[in-house]
């Protein structure tokens, strides 16, 4: 496993993460106990060092399975990434961000316990709380790092002049946001304002949520759970142009000798040695899928361009509610 540096003042990881929302049923339909904790495994044992969690992540049940998971492996054997701050209520209920001071030493205190870690490498708020200022909400992680509980800085969908104004309080290591063939917004501003102040990126969603992963099908039966359904580029109509989308892009996979989804991920990975693709992969076999070597040549990349051009997707990655929280759009 070849390893990159998240910026300048972040730590060195694996060139590519796991995103472990999903090993708890979270948002794509129920998960496997068992299995989930066996990929935890076989990734690390592949090489993979970052793991990226949220303590919102089936309130709490994520970082607790992490916790059962790691036991027992050097803690510096594994980079941890927690997000904070958004709020939750009993069932699928999501509310507001708290981004406040006195709140971020409080999820801080809660995630170290469910973790049974000492130390947080990675701590970001999910989002931006738009009642609390970025500086007042950055100070209280500086705070912690100071004091030994977190190791460095992290943001979470954010905007470039947010970007800026955090880190002039205290080095941002990464800026976690998605990014793959079908957002690419973040090129505009985004990614230059990274590159320009020695930001990282740790990129989500490369696979835009099994949409491009080669495996979905418009007629696939919605489990329960499965927030894809209320998702406008799953939505009838969307989801057909999209996936003729994926069409044209598994026919340079088969020119190449790979699957859509390792083209996938190599072409977010071919974006920069700054970006680290996170992968959500919730089972063993969609684990090794992912950890396939693809390297892309010029020629590859134009070709993938051609099948998927910028702005080529159908319908916002998120739901409108959830839009009006991003800092850049699709």
């Amino acid at each position: 496993m070849q390893t990159r540096q998240l910026g300048t003042a972040g730590p060195v990881v694996s060139a590519l993460g796991l995103g472990a929302m999903g090993l708890s049923g979270e948002a794509y339909g129920a998960s496997d106990r068992g299995e989930s904790i066996a990929t935890v495994h076989a990734a690390l044992d592949a090489g993979i060092t970052l793991i990226d969690t949220g303590d919102f992540y089936g309130m709490g049940h994520n970082e607790l399975l992490l916790a059962e998971a790691l036991r027992g492996r050097p803690r510096d054997s594994y980079v941890l990434s927690v997000k904070f701050g958004q709020l939750r209520g009993p069932g699928p209920v999501f509310g507001p961000q708290d981004n406040r001071p006195e709140a971020v030493r409080n999820f801080l205190a809660y995630s170290l316990n469910r973790l049974g870690v000492e130390y947080v490498d990675v701590y970001r708020p999910a989002r931006l709380d738009p009642a609390v200022p970025i500086e007042d909400t950055v100070g209280a992680i500086k705070e912690m790092v100071e004091a030994g509980y977190v190791r460095h800085l992290g943001l979470s969908e954010v905007g470039a002049e947010t970007i800026r104004r955090a880190h002039a309080v205290h080095p941002v290591a990464d800026l976690q946001i998605e990014y793959s063939l079908l957002s690419r917004a973040v090129e505009a501003e985004v990614l230059p304002v990274l590159r320009e102040l020695g930001i990282g990126m740790t990129a989500y969603g490369v696979l835009g949520r099994g949409l491009i992963s080669g495996h979905w099908s418009a007629r696939r039966p919605a489990e329960p759970g499965d927030f894809r359904v209320h998702t406008p580029r799953f939505a009838p109509g969307n989801v057909e142009h999209n996936l003729g989308l994926v069409e044209a892009l598994r026919r340079v996979a088969a020119a190449k000798g790979c699957t859509v989804a390792q083209l996938a991920i190599a072409w977010v990975a071919a974006q920069g040695p700054d970006i680290v693709p996170l992968v959500g992969a919730r089972t063993r076999e969609r684990l090794s899928e992912a950890l396939a070597d693809v390297s892309l040549s010029a020629a590859d990349l134009a070709e993938i361009e051609r099948a998927v051009p910028a702005g080529s997707a159908r319908g916002d990655r998120y739901p409108t509610a959830f839009m009006d929280s991003l800092g850049v759009g699709n």
